[in-house]
């Protein structure tokens, strides 16, 4: 079986032994960047490969002409491929990502494989928690060294958008914007993360945590697509974004299992938007 959205704990355990598995590690603090690598050598899931949100799954903030585009931006495309090869993916390989945070920082694998043509990823619902609620052990030892995969740069399964795309759609309003940042962030309150607080003029928000129950697991579809049928119409005139890109896929990947596929990222989210003065910024709900 192929998992493209979700796996359970118990349905990762039955293929623990699987020779055309990859589980990556993808833990995180976003004010403490040597968080996930500490946790990692703790204990992490037997077998897992560690791949850090900075290093491995982020590019450089600035570009060579010195323009900022947010906390998070995308990797070079060819670098990711060669850093997802380094882990010992190939076209055909079932890649598991995990966190602690209820998804949050492995969402952003699942969308990056998916943004290089790689179907066959899957976030474990519920992390670390879910895995050791079965009473899987974990492990402080560091996965040899592995054989380098093959996986290709193929056809994008994902679309973005970029920041003059969102400036003039708020005079078109073509794409509805939803803002998956904590409420208060959202109405520009309690910003400690970026320079500027508040939205983008015309952004809706849902907190990417409203896609969990309280055990920290992902509601199931029907719930999940009745409250961002709320939010809106066509899934395909959306775009996610949040404060760099990141927890934006964690709705993303809500949507997918909602089965309300094909709404957009922009990735340079909230931090690159509010670093120019010329963007205009909305406050309050």
């Amino acid at each position: 079986m192929i998992y493209q959205t979700l796996i359970s704990a118990s349905e990762l355990k039955a293929r623990a032994a699987h020779i055309n598995l990859v589980i990556v590690d993808c833990r995180h603090d976003l004010t403490n960047p040597d968080f996930g690598r500490q946790a990692y050598a703790a204990g992490h899931l037997p077998q897992a490969r560690f791949a850090h949100l900075d290093e491995l799954l982020s590019g450089p903030k600035t570009d060579a002409a010195g323009r900022f585009h947010g906390r998070h931006p995308l990797p070079d495309r060819q670098q990711f491929v060669q850093a997802m090869r380094a882990l010992g993916i190939n076209n055909d390989t079932q890649v598991v990502a995990y966190d602690a945070h209820g998804g949050m920082f492995a969402a952003r694998l699942w969308w990056l494989l998916r943004w290089i043509g790689h179907s066959d990823v899957a976030v474990l619902d519920g992390g670390m928690a879910a895995w050791q609620a079965i009473g899987e052990p974990l492990s402080a030892e560091t996965p040899a060294p592995a054989t380098p995969g093959s996986i290709q740069d193929l056809t994008s399964l994902v679309q973005t958008v970029d920041a003059q795309a969102l400036v003039e759609n708020i005079k078109t309003q073509a794409l509805q914007v939803i803002d998956a940042r904590a409420p208060d962030r959202f109405r520009g309150e309690n910003e400690t993360l970026d320079a500027v607080g508040g939205h983008i003029p015309g952004a809706k928000n849902r907190f990417f945590k409203d896609n969990l129950q309280a055990d920290g697991r992902f509601k199931g579809a029907a719930q999940l697509r009745e409250e961002w049928l709320t939010l809106l119409g066509d899934p395909q005139a959306a775009v996610m974004q949040c404060g760099s890109g990141v927890t934006a896929c964690h709705n993303l990947l809500a949507l997918e299992v909602a089965g309300l596929a094909g709404a957009r990222l922009y990735p340079g989210s909230w931090s690159e938007w509010s670093s120019d003065p010329q963007r205009p910024v909305a406050t309050g709900s």
